[in-house]
């Protein structure tokens, strides 16, 4: 098992602004891709397909993967990021009408984990 961190931010744009928010998010792909830790950082857009009839509530989807807990936090504190959200999320101005940030591991919840350093015998 790992310690990665995989990210699944999801965010719906305000009536007319789904390109508009698409191409802010598209624009923090650069710089995040350089960050130590970051092993994906991927806005994606919602497409029709037959064989996905999944909910369109959230069309924009960023699909983040980090190598552990503290490059993902690291990330979620860089200026570029806090002030993303600050502007679009939080602000009435901002493009954002709703957003939606979880976290996962591939680790089960009981992992038996072993144990670095300890002696067999």
């Amino acid at each position: 098992m790992s310690k990665k961190i995989y990210c699944l931010a999801r965010f719906r744009p305000k009536s007319g602004k789904e390109k508009a928010l698409f191409e802010v998010l598209k624009a923090l792909e650069p710089d995040t891709l350089r960050e130590d830790g970051c092993l994906q950082y991927i806005v994606t857009r919602r497409i029709e397909n037959p064989c996905a009839g999944g909910s369109d509530d959230y069309p924009i989807v960023f699909n983040e993967i980090w190598r552990d807990r503290e490059s993902f936090e690291a990330h979620c504190n860089r200026r570029a990021i806090r002030e993303f959200f600050e502007r679009e999320c939080l602000s009435d101005d901002g493009l954002v009408a709703a957003w939606d940030v979880n976290v996962y591991t591939d680790e089960p919840e009981d992992y038996d984990a072993p144990v670095m350093g300890a002696r067999c015998g």
